[in-house]
């Protein structure tokens, strides 16, 4: 686990090399032949026939039996949207294609922009702050609970239940730490589904509506396996819906702040906000990649692959595979735009993508405005180690 979690938190060297290399290079921490060069991770994407996305987000570790048996009290454990394929994915990517819609964003931007003043106000007497805490995790769960239609005290208990099933399956926990995590993953779970039956019963605008409708057709009664189906994806949504809002917003900050000049020409020069958004996205795509299991044999870059082989689709990698005379590896939010696959391509490009962009633009203007005197006040950032979310663990700033 500790060489696992060493190459999480810097995977960039091996990326770099794997492009320099003929063929596909396999990586024991993956235990995957790692797919980094641009044209072969477009190529995947655009293949869901030839490489399936069932196991996409294989755990780095397996509950034991006690927490294996608090988990069977819950709802979950049906398929989500992120290890689908065909008209079952399909099935379940269309309400969160509706519910994240570009008018769906549009009405919560006035809800994400209040909030986020109201975060940024909050703190900005102080002269001092851990961003990540006080900002970047807050604000992306505010908004996806608002979307979602959470009641706002519910919010923050729905999302620590989400952290937990992520760390019951990405963290090296204790044996009572798994069975603790497990317990609030069901108490996440009965929540979950206590919304589900009242959406049911009292439909809303929200996305939870969306995925009952699409999920479980009708009015009557919820079966127990449509219960399973709709939490699982709810959750699945949840954690989805934050994490890589939360992780854009650490790395944004970081990059802009760690040479500082890019951070003076955007208080400059506003009209670069967009700019700056879209280059955070590259330089650290907030998920690293996905697995993709192999459906019959084929030459992929070079190499030849065997059905059942697995491949780690590096949309990290591919956002830095450029001509060396562009410094893809520099941070630069003046550079020219260009189309990048940090969100995904084709039929799992990330349906929430404009959500995210939208509140990394928010944070950025207001930031601007309040605080342009904005510095790192801790040089050693530590990144968390996860390919789920590439963030800093912790943020320090000062001003």
């Amino acid at each position: 686990m500790q060489r696992l979690h060493g190459f999480y938190r810097d995977p960039y060297p091996v990326y770099a090399e794997a492009r320099r290399a003929r063929g596909l290079t396999f990586v024991p921490e993956l235990d995957a032949w790692l797919v980094s060069r641009r044209a072969d991770v477009r190529e995947v994407l655009s293949r869901p026939d030839l490489f399936s996305s069932a196991g996409a987000l294989r755990p780095d570790v397996q509950p034991g039996g006690r927490a294996l048996s608090e988990l069977a009290k819950g709802y979950g454990g049906a398929r989500a949207v992120l290890s689908a394929d065909g008209e079952a994915h399909r099935r379940l990517r269309r309400p969160l294609v509706r519910g994240l819609s570009a008018a769906r964003v549009a009405a919560a931007l006035p809800f994400a922009t209040g909030r986020a003043e109201a975060l940024i106000g909050a703190f900005a007497g102080d002269g001092r702050v851990e961003w990540m805490a006080a900002y970047a995790r807050p604000l992306p769960a505010e908004v996806i609970g608002h979307l979602m239609g959470l009641d706002p005290a519910d919010t923050p208990g729905a999302i620590h239940g989400g952290h937990q099933a992520e760390a019951l399956l990405f963290a090296p926990l204790t044996e009572d730490e798994q069975v603790e995590a497990a317990r609030e993953v069901v108490a996440l779970h009965h929540l979950l589904d206590r919304y589900a039956r009242a959406r049911r019963a009292e439909p809303r605008d929200d996305l939870i509506t969306e995925l009952v409708r699409a999920l479980a057709p009708g009015s009557g009664e919820l079966t127990h396996d449509q219960r399973r189906e709709i939490v699982s994806n709810v959750q699945n949504l949840l954690l989805a819906g934050h994490l890589t809002t939360t992780a854009l917003l650490g790395t944004v900050m970081l990059n802009l702040l760690r040479d500082r000049s890019q951070w003076e020409l955007l208080c400059e020069r506003p009209e670069l906000v967009p700019a700056a958004v879209e280059e955070a996205v590259r330089f650290e795509a907030p998920i690293q990649g996905f697995r993709r299991t192999v459906t019959e044999d084929v030459t992929l870059g070079g190499t030849r692959l065997r059905r059942d082989d697995v491949v780690f689709v590096s949309y990290a990698s591919a956002g830095r595979d450029a001509d060396p005379a562009t410094r893809p590896d520099t941070f630069d939010i003046t550079r020219p735009a260009a189309r990048h696959l940090s969100f995904g391509h084709g039929a799992h490009g990330c349906p929430g993508s404009q959500l995210a962009r939208e509140q990394v633009r928010i944070t950025l203007e207001i930031l601007i405005r309040e605080l342009p005197g904005l510095r790192l006040e801790r040089a050693d950032v530590t990144m968390a180690p996860t390919l789920i979310h590439r963030s800093p663990e912790e943020l320090h700033l000062t001003w």
